[in-house]
C-alpha cells in the first residue's frame, strides 16, 4: 500500500503515531489532536 504524502508528512510532526484499524491507515497525534489523517 502507497503511503500518501500528506500522512508521511504528519507522521514527521512530534508526538503523533500511524495506526492501523480495520484495514486503514490514521495518523494521531495526542499533543495537537487537530492533526489527524486517515488513508484507505
Amino acid at each position: 500500500m502507497k503511503v500518501r504524502a500528506s500522512l508521511r508528512a504528519l507522521k514527521q510532526k512530534e508526538g503523533s503515531i500511524v495506526v492501523r484499524r480495520h484495514g486503514k491507515v490514521f495518523v494521531i497525534n495526542k499533543r495537537n489532536p487537530k492533526w489527524k489523517a486517515r488513508q484507505g
